[in-house]
């Protein structure tokens, strides 16, 4: 459909091949699907990282009406395996800018990690209107995912007392997509 783009590259998990992995925009009724792969992947993932209330509360958070609300207000894209939801991103812009934008909510199920499905999901949120518009884009990280997006040439922001991570552990990411045709500026950050 419209809304769908189908992945003509193949990804691999083991020996199973994926071939039915899809990218398309939210529709009213993913929420609860988009809240069970929050939950999954926290609880498997992000809980290495971070204390038990935190991530009982980023669960409790992440619920139906916080994603509805933010699919009104942000381009939201799933991942499908066999009409299955398997990972999410959002982007939108950043506190009402219309030279930044932000990246909300990209998780993946932990089953599928490695399979470069994650990248498709960065990959997708890069390719919408409100990255390629924007002169820089910030991402809310955690610190569990710090390191995959330094891979996609995001640094820390520069804060004018030098603090790259707020009171809640997460730390502010971001990328300049102008500065280079590439999108990959590493020189952008000391």
């Amino acid at each position: 459909t419209k809304n769908e783009i189908k992945i003509q590259k193949n990804y691999y998990k083991g020996d199973k091949n994926m071939g039915n992995i899809v990218v398309r925009r939210y529709v009213d009724g993913d929420e609860t699907a988009i809240c069970e792969i929050v939950k999954k992947a926290v609880l498997s993932e992000n809980i290495k990282d971070y204390p038990k209330i935190a991530i009982d509360h980023l669960v409790e958070s992440h619920n139906a009406d916080l994603i509805k609300r933010r699919a009104k207000a942000f381009h939201v894209y799933v991942l499908t395996d066999e009409d299955k939801i398997i990972g999410v991103g959002m982007i939108g812009p950043y506190w009402d800018s219309f030279t930044e934008s932000s990246f909300f909510t990209i998780f993946l199920d932990p089953q599928y990690k490695g399979t470069g499905l994650g990248r498709k999901i960065i990959e997708t949120l890069e390719a919408d209107e409100y990255f390629t518009r924007a002169e820089r884009v910030e991402i809310p990280a955690s610190i569990t995912a710090v390191e995959f997006y330094r891979h996609f040439g995001y640094g820390f922001k520069k804060e004018k007392l030098g603090h790259i991570v707020d009171g809640e552990g997460i730390y502010r990411m971001e990328k300049f997509p102008k500065l280079s045709n590439d999108n990959s500026n590493r020189s952008q950050y000391n």
